[in-house]
């Protein structure tokens, strides 16, 4: 507790006032750990029993679990297949509140590195869309990244502010997440970095920035429409004033009474003009539940008004007559292509979900789901299509135990033998994609992404692996 900022101690003490001890002491014990099932690649059911952590539900989250402190799920080859994402229990409750549908237009305003953006995918199960943006270009990577593993197709990357956003997308998306930058004191106990840059003047700062976000975020909601607005610290002037604000500034706009969420504390009117309805948003506290510091609110727009209508992506852009590389490559080794619109831009194939509009001149860092690249006449799959398909939807595969030299091999991008076959191959670990080779006279050449190549731990005969 003694790197904890003094300031931030003092300023917690007059706020939580009797409970203050109660919530320092916090600090002395682990933060819990947790990860979200991919729905979109196994069910629950399966998962719980296939994986050999010591798994507790998360109970605000279906598909959410707290592992156990000695697992490591991380230095797992299901990682990197995909079948889950380490994420911090508290922070898989956004996403949740949002009830995302399938068929739904969903934006996630800020959303690297990518946990709530896969869970926001998920729920929509493949049908309607969902734009995930994010300005900073080394965490856009990450995001991207991110989704890829999770094998999400019907997304789509921006790079862009959020006014530039609201001008293309005036009153159009169904659902909303904006998990607004903040000063970050809810991750105090997980992240020794954000105590480090915290200082007594970032939760003001913070705020006004939360302002500008959500004003345009708003404009983007079409009338009816849901929209979460969450933070991860517990100053009031990010989280309680923020929304009151809002309220004030936006009359079309009012906050859900959300039920069924009883783990979570109300927000505190107290801390601001003691507006009642701030009552109705939620707050998270380290020593009341299993999780770190969140603050959550959830509005809806009121029906009154006209829901914008956008040209379709792919009436401007689509390839009318496919793409002869890419269909050939799937004659050869696909059972089952992904059907829907194509778009070739820079060699690059994607496929782009119907109900996708035109994105006029906004950046874009993907425009739709990364089929692969077109190469001196031939079609290069994409680790992205490897990771999106299932065994059986492919004329070859080789399938690796978790626990074998094989797969820690492969995952750190070396050359196998001893397999049979010609050509594409897709590469399965327990039955679960990893990635694509290619075989020739018994050698299974290695095409798993050099940037992602890492090395597994080796585990003897008898321990627990991972």
């Amino acid at each position: 507790m003694r790197d904890l900022p003094q300031a931030f101690l003092d300023k917690m003490k007059g706020l939580l006032k009797e409970q203050y001890s109660d919530f320092i002491e916090i600090y002395r014990e682990p933060p819990n750990q947790g990860l979200m099932v991919n729905t979109l690649k196994i069910d629950v059911k399966d998962f719980f029993t296939m994986v050999p952590f010591s798994l507790t539900p998360v109970p605000w989250a279906e598909g959410g679990f707290y592992y156990g402190y000695e697992d490591r799920p991380g230095k797992h080859p299901y990682y990197d297949a995909g079948l889950y994402y380490i994420q911090e229990p508290s922070a898989m409750a956004p996403a949740r509140l949002l009830q995302v549908k399938p068929g739904h237009k969903v934006l996630d305003l800020c959303a690297a590195p990518g946990g709530k953006a896969f869970q926001l995918a998920a729920d929509l199960k493949n049908k309607g869309f969902l734009i995930a943006n994010e300005i900073d270009a080394a965490r856009v990577r990450v995001l991207g990244e991110n989704l890829e593993r999770m094998g999400v197709k019907n997304v789509v990357i921006t790079r862009e502010t959020p006014d530039r956003l609201a001008m293309v997308f005036d009153s159009y998306f169904d659902r909303i997440l904006v998990d607004a930058p903040c000063s970050g004191e809810g991750m105090f106990r997980k992240n020794p970095e954000v105590r480090s840059m915290w200082s007594a003047t970032l939760p003001d700062r913070c705020s006004r920035r939360q302002k500008d976000i959500l004003k345009e975020a708003a404009r983007m909601l079409a009338p009816g429409g849901k929209m979460v607005y969450s933070t991860c610290t517990i100053s009031p002037e990010e989280n309680e004033e923020v929304v009151d604000w809002f309220l004030k500034q936006h009359q079309d706009f009012y906050l859900v009474e959300t039920g069924g969420f009883d783990w979570f504390d109300r927000g505190l009117p107290e801390w601001t003009e003691r507006n009642p309805e701030l009552a109705k948003t939620f707050r998270i506290w380290p020593h009341r539940i299993k999780g770190e510091g969140h603050f959550i609110a959830v509005f809806e727009r009121k029906p009154n008004g006209k829901i914008r209508s956008l040209p379709l992506f792919y009436k401007r852009w689509g390839l009318r007559k496919g793409c002869p590389e890419y269909e050939s490559f799937v004659k050869e080794n696909i059972c089952q292509e992904v059907e829907g619109p194509l778009y070739l831009h820079r060699n690059q194939l994607y496929w782009i979900s119907e109900s996708l509009p035109d994105l006029g001149d906004l950046r874009v860092f993907r425009p739709g789901f990364n089929l692969g690249e077109i190469r001196k006449g031939r079609f290069i799959p994409s680790h992205a299509l490897a990771l999106a398909l299932k065994k059986q939807q492919v004329f070859q595969s080789v399938d690796l135990p978790a626990n074998s030299p094989e797969v820690r091999r492969y995952i750190n991008g070396q050359t196998l033998n001893g397999f049979k076959g010609k050509g594409w191959v897709l590469v399965t670990v327990d039955g679960y994609s990893l990635g694509w080779a290619r075989l020739s006279d018994g050698l299974m050449k290695n095409h798993y992404p050099k940037g992602l190549r890492r090395i597994l731990p080796d585990y003897a005969d008898g321990d627990k692996p991972y």
